[in-house]
């Protein structure tokens, strides 16, 4: 438990504004195993401005269909048309398309508008164990504000897991020696790799505005696994960290990569059959000689973040409802221009 009780004090790090989401969680349904708030509305990001936006929520419940049930009767308004569908195949849409969770958004709430997903405990572990989306694990790479911790200790160890993915992840992907800047702006790129929107519909340099300000929010975040990980050393006359990039140190690496990672690092290198190797060892070993090796890593996450982002941004067209799907499209592309305006002054 001594992860999950430094997890919580760096994600509820955010102080003067704890009332604001608990108050939110307790407009919504009981039976959440898990809630968190993140994004712009929360932290910090360079050059914006916290009080003007949206606050995004994601909330881990065991039951879908019974939590479905009590928000339709108490908060009806928050969903779309879809909501004549009952509370069976609202959950039924939420678990078998997308990214597995499903949102409401530009919910009104106290002079904000909020936007909350909601995931099952199920399949939020399996994202976070295997990077099956990378949709909701990439965003706890990050740090979040904790508004309900989780009181299950499989979920507590799988945020756990999630966070040395990236780590190692991360590692595979970087120069033999760099900075703190560098290694959670690595991390923290790992879900945008692949995400079509951030081609058209976010800001340029969203990455580097969630990073710079929340230096410390970061280090506290991963200094303690950092101190765990072999084959990583911190140079103090240089002021960086040194990771030799050798089939010892990659072959450390990659043994800590979640499954989809390695499915797909099958694919990448051999194009099509991905079961050309008898077993993850021996085709780990081989990869480890491969100096190209982070290419391979690096294909391997975009395709799967390519696949999620796509078809959720689909699904959200459907379940916030056309008016909406519009109107916060226009929000994001409208913030994605005043980012490229301020970048060329």
């Amino acid at each position: 438990m001594a992860f999950m009780r430094t997890f919580a004090t760096e994600i509820s790090a955010v102080t003067g504004r704890s009332d604001v989401f608990e108050r939110v969680l307790y407009s919504l349904p009981r039976g959440v195993q898990m809630a968190f708030a993140y994004g712009s509305g929360v932290f910090q990001q360079s050059g914006g401005n916290m009080s003007k936006n949206m606050i995004d929520f994601i909330v881990v419940v065991d039951n879908p269909h019974k939590w479905h049930k009590e928000n339709l009767a108490m908060n009806s308004k928050h969903y779309s048309s879809l909501k004549w569908l009952g509370p069976q195949r609202i959950r039924n849409i939420q678990q078998n398309y997308g990214a597995g969770i499903y949102y409401n958004t530009l919910v009104p709430f106290e002079q904000r508008l909020i936007k909350y997903g909601v995931i099952s405990t199920d399949t939020l572990m399996s994202d976070l164990n295997n990077w099956d989306s990378l949709y909701v694990s990439g965003r706890l790479h990050k740090p979040v504000k904790m508004v309900k911790k989780p009181s299950s200790a499989d979920v507590i160890r799988s945020l756990h897991t999630n966070l040395r993915s990236s780590l190692h992840t991360s590692l595979l992907m970087l120069p033999e020696t760099f900075t703190d800047l560098d290694l959670f702006t690595a991390i923290t790129s790992l879900s945008y790799s692949g995400d079509f929107r951030m081609t058209f519909g976010e800001e340029k340099g969203k990455i580097m505005k969630i990073v710079t300000p929340n230096l410390e929010h970061f280090q506290r975040l991963y200094h303690p696994l950092i101190n765990e990980t072999q084959h990583l050393t911190y140079n103090e006359k240089i002021g960086k960290y040194v990771n030799f990039h050798n089939e010892a140190t990659r072959f450390y690496h990659l043994n800590l990569l979640p499954r989809c990672v390695i499915e797909g690092l099958f694919i990448a290198k051999q194009g099509k059959d991905p079961y050309i190797y008898p077993d993850n060892e021996e085709f780990i070993r081989k990869m480890a000689l491969d100096g190209n090796c982070k290419e391979y890593v690096a294909k391997s996450i975009a395709g799967i973040v390519k696949k999620s982002s796509k078809r959720q941004s689909l699904k959200g067209i459907w379940t916030a409802g056309l008016r909406k799907s519009v109107k916060y499209s226009f929000s994001k592309v409208k913030k994605m221009f005043k980012g490229m305006i301020a970048s060329k002054k």
